[in-house]
């Protein structure tokens, strides 16, 4: 019984949590709150220091938090990049609280945390939040990171080379997303309300000559994209935050909206192997507190019913002959070429967002006959699983060196012009041999 107490005590502690600004040591002390009133249901990490040394937060939630689970796709939210766009920031914070308050009492959310690792990342930019001394609603210099770099131009590009100095909060989210399989994140934003997809950048291969740069998935960023704006209380409208600048249904291809190079989501999709898109959720980039209250509640269904799309599509395990798992193999859809080719996570697992529909599925192990596979995708977000679809290799013996060269950090997207695994599974080989030559010089 008093073990019973002190477990409500805290999480009524945890739950206690105001529509305010929370500075670094209130964050910290509100995540540290939750995961001790929820130890099973929450893993507490740092995923490396900014500039001034501020631990970079990330909280998990979910039925397995502290490791990866087959078959249990990872799903991630990052808010205050910019460090003076902040509303992401606190509504973050106010998500943690509406999960773990609701487990175990509302179905959905139950199932939501049974089936999805979801990572919780308050701020990208704690340095920047703390410098914006004189909230603004349109610019401060706590946009920046304290080494005056701005942390959304900061990424390598699939485009250009960017040649900015990748800066200790970058790297950390690029350790991050190369540690773990997320299949589906958002970042937050300030300044618009509009959700914006990839590409941020561009080339005449992907359409920016006519001015919308498209991605081989344009079709899945569309519809994550409309999923949060449909499910927001006012961003499907459209109407943007002046008279001047208008979305249709509340979304945007990035690089019809601006140019931008450097960007945290085609960085995502580029060498992730997760779809990211970018989320403005206010007019102006740091509100008043008072107004917390009602961006929570605008945005409360569409933060959830985006978290659901993680369950979008097809997904499974590439196996040997005696049922181990082949990292590294080739896993894509039959015309979506990705120029650095999705592939299997040490597990054997891939993840591949599809709308329904039928596809050919074909994975690849370097070196062997491809194997194609026709999938059936229905609409499963509802029943929080993506269709399963399982590859055993039978020629192949667990002794196979699974070791393949990562894609080079350098531009790639002329690539797009030759023809994909999916089509001609050979090509990819001599995409591969060409990686590991980039890399050697």
């Amino acid at each position: 019984d008093a073990v019973g107490i002190l477990i409500l005590c805290l999480a009524s502690a945890a739950a206690a949590l105001d529509f305010k600004y929370h500075h670094s040591k209130e964050l910290e002390e509100f995540l540290r709150g939750v995961h001790a009133a929820y130890p099973s249901l929450t893993h507490l990490h740092s995923i490396g220091r900014s500039v001034k040394g501020r631990d970079l937060w990330v909280l998990v939630l979910g039925r397995f938090p502290t490791h990866h689970k087959i078959g249990i796709p990872e799903f991630k939210y990052v808010a205050n990049m910019h460090g003076d766009e902040t509303v992401g920031r606190e509504i973050l914070l106010h998500l943690i609280d509406f999960l773990v308050t609701s487990y175990g009492r509302d179905p959905v959310i139950t199932r939501l945390l049974n089936n999805t690792r979801i990572h919780i990342m308050p701020t990208m930019n704690p340095d920047g939040f703390e410098a914006t001394k004189v909230p603004d609603c349109y610019y401060t210099p706590g946009r920046y990171n304290a080494n005056g770099e701005d942390l959304n131009r900061n990424f390598p590009d699939a485009f250009e080379d960017n040649r900015a100095s990748i800066q200790p909060e970058t790297q950390a989210v690029m350790d991050w997303i190369k540690n773990e399989t997320f299949v589906l994140s958002a970042n937050l934003h300030g300044g618009a309300l509009v959700a914006s997809y990839t590409f941020d950048n561009g080339n005449p291969v992907t359409g920016s000559l006519k001015g919308y740069s498209r991605s081989p998935d344009d079709d899945v960023f569309i519809h994550l994209a409309k999923t949060y704006s449909s499910n927001h209380a006012s961003m499907y409208k459209g109407t943007g935050c002046d008279n001047r600048q208008t979305f249709p249904e509340g979304i945007t291809n990035g690089y019809s909206w601006y140019q931008l190079e450097g960007g945290m989501q085609d960085y995502n999709y580029v060498w992730g192997q997760c779809f990211e898109i970018t989320l403005e959720l206010s007019c102006c980039k740091y509100p008043p507190e008072d107004q917390l209250g009602k961006f929570w509640r605008d945005n409360k269904v569409a933060l959830i019913e985006y978290i659901k799309q993680v369950h979008l599509g097809v997904k499974g395990q590439v196996t040997d002959k005696n049922g181990n798992p082949i990292p590294n193999a080739i896993v894509e859809a039959k015309g979506r070429p990705h120029v650095c080719p999705y592939r299997t996570n040490q597990q054997g697992e891939y993840f591949l967002l599809l709308l329904p529909g039928t596809y050919v599925i074909n994975a690849t192990v370097p070196g062997f006959k491809s194997m194609l596979k026709t999938v059936e995708i229905p609409d499963n977000t509802g029943n929080f699983s993506a269709v399963k679809q399982d590859f055993s290799f039978p020629e192949v013996s667990d002794k196979i060196s699974s070791k393949v060269a990562s894609c080079p950090k350098t531009p790639l997207y002329q690539e797009l012009t030759r023809a994909s695994a999916a089509v001609k599974p050979t090509v990819h080989l001599l995409v591969l041999m060409t990686v590991v030559l980039a890399i050697l010089k």
